[in-house]
């Protein structure tokens, strides 16, 4: 079981490489914001497989819980700067 979550998790970081390419050379702003957003998103499901592979899911998930909570608070900044400028 332990391999097959490895797997997974070596499979998002892949994703998360794909995504990073619309962060380097999105269209627009509000492309790039987006996906950095979803590279927030795969990391916090990394996060939890890397704790269900140490079997610490719990520690795992309160870190996960705050960086969720950042890359909201992040979104939502930006998105308001962005309102601003228009």
């Amino acid at each position: 079981m332990q391999t097959f979550f490895l797997a997974v998790a070596l499979g998002i970081c892949f994703l998360v490489f794909l995504v990073l390419y619309r962060v380097v050379y999105g269209p627009g702003v509000f492309n790039r914001v987006a996906a950095i957003s979803a590279v927030g998103t795969k990391t916090l499901i990394i996060l939890l497989i890397v704790g269900f592979l140490y079997q610490r899911v719990d520690m795992f998930v309160d870190i996960s819980i705050v960086y969720a909570l950042l890359n909201f608070i992040g979104c939502v900044a930006v998105a308001k700067y962005l309102e601003m400028e228009r």
